[in-house]
């Protein structure tokens, strides 16, 4: 698993985050993030079928949102 970004980086997404069923307490498809707002990376994981890093990215109001490498970029 090649990572590019580190634990404790401060983060903005770079496209709309919506819910895909791991927040039960939103909507199905809700919004959760908006491109461009700001976050911290606070654990990195791996989808081990597909050695694809994924970003848990604490943003505002203590949402976690599990992200991609193409969903945020550093601030």
């Amino acid at each position: 698993m090649s990572v590019r970004y580190d634990w404790g980086m401060r983060v903005r997404a770079t496209v709309d985050l919506f819910n895909d069923g791991s927040h039960p307490g939103h909507e199905p498809q809700a919004l959760l993030v908006k491109a461009g707002d700001p976050g911290e990376i606070v654990q990195i994981g791996e989808h081990v079928e597909t050695d694809t890093p994924i970003y848990i990215v604490e943003f505002a109001q203590n949402l976690v949102v599990g992200c991609l490498q193409d969903e945020i970029e550093p601030v």
